[in-house]
């Protein structure tokens, strides 16, 4: 999916006031830190991410790796700071315990023969 200039603003702008949820180090992308940054996107849909590499052409080869290994599209970078996006997939329909329970008692009061009401 790639991203208009219409929503890379309304991202950028929804970016604005977060914080790097992952940091790397001067040591480049391992397996876990790219396991984190996958995690956190499941849950977060947009994050920033620090980039520790010192040159410029290491960050943008950092933020290319991130963005192809996790199916993220790049909204912003600037520095040693990374926007990036990535939309949250359809979930199934989940039914909490509360749901369940509802449910359960729904189905008691239905079933009961006239004599035990």
């Amino acid at each position: 999916m790639s991203l208009t200039e219409k929503m890379k603003r309304e991202l950028r702008g929804r970016g604005h006031t977060l914080k790097p949820v992952v940091s790397t180090g001067n040591a480049g992308l391992s397996k876990a830190v790219l396991r984190e940054i996958a995690l956190s996107l499941e849950h977060h849909e947009l994050m920033k991410i620090r980039i520790g590499a010192a040159d410029r052409e290491q960050r943008k080869d950092v933020i290319s790796e991130i963005c192809s290994s996790c199916g993220a599209e790049l909204v912003q970078a600037i520095g040693h700071i990374a926007l990036i996006y990535r939309e949250k997939p359809k979930q199934t329909e989940r039914h909490t315990i509360k749901d369940i329970a509802t449910e359960t008692h729904r189905n008691t009061r239905k079933n009961k023969s006239p004599q035990q009401k």
